[in-house]
């Protein structure tokens, strides 16, 4: 069963790190090998289906895609070709939410643990609105614990998402997207500093969203949110992320 929690139009839109270990941050152009990379492997079969929530803002929802083509779903689909047994994402995200707004739509739908997984990407609403990075700060910490409660206290069970960069999208190139760009680089050493101290996988698919002056069939139809395609890429980055934290016990 998908939950879906929030969906709509939007209402506006590097410290030092202890744990580099735990961070994963995509290559943008792999080198050519002669052998193909072996699939991981995500872990025995389980007989019930794992539970996977998936936490965040218009990104996550999949605005301007279709259901098939949010990343949740694709990753979903992704981990049962590789033999996991995994329900459909149930998802709390709606366009234009706020680190704030995203905590108030959990505490009212109120998901009932334990997860096998959780992921989290939040923080772009933050800086459209120009929310301060010291609230930013405070909040995202908050839903980062949420998370984890969610996932029967294992943070080994989470993994968060950065801020893709909208500044280099169409919509964005009408504005200061230098200074955009900036400020998602601002955001986003937060979110990972916050992320790395507290042992939970942090995945940087922001070089990845800055390949849309590249390549128009990264971005959807509306000119600002990714397309299917991109967050194809994003998936094929993360999986093998995704797949170590279900093979751990």
């Amino acid at each position: 069963m998908i939950l879906l929690v929030g969906c709509g139009v939007a209402t506006g839109l590097e410290t030092a790190v202890p744990s580099p270990t735990a961070t994963f941050t995509p290559t943008m152009t792999p080198e050519p090998t002669d052998t193909p990379t072996p699939t991981p492997a995500c872990g025995a079969h389980t007989e019930n289906p794992r539970r996977y929530l998936a936490l965040g803002d218009s990104y996550t929802i999949g605005e301007s895609v279709a259901e098939a083509e949010r990343w949740p779903m694709q990753l979903v689909a992704a981990l049962r070709e590789q033999g996991i047994n995994i329900a459909d994402p149930e998802i709390i995200a709606k366009t234009g939410w706020t680190t704030d707004e995203l905590a108030a739509a959990i505490a009212t739908a109120d998901p009932v643990g334990p997860y096998d997984l959780v992921s989290l990407l939040i923080g772009v609403n933050n800086q459209y609105r120009g929310r301060g990075e010291d609230e930013y700060r405070a909040q995202f910490v908050d839903l980062l614990e949420t998370a984890v409660s969610l996932a029967n206290n294992n943070p080994q069970r989470v993994f968060v998402v950065s801020i893709p960069d909208w500044g280099v999208t169409p919509f964005g190139q009408g504005r200061d997207f230098r200074g955009v760009s900036e400020a998602i680089d601002t955001f986003n050493a937060i979110n990972r500093q916050e992320t790395l101290a507290r042992g939970i996988v942090y995945i940087d698919i922001t070089l990845l969203s800055r390949q849309v002056p590249d390549n128009p069939a990264l971005i959807a139809g509306d000119g600002l949110h990714p397309s299917g395609a991109m967050y194809a890429l994003w998936i094929a980055e993360m999986q093998r992320a995704v797949c170590h934290l279900l093979a751990q016990e």
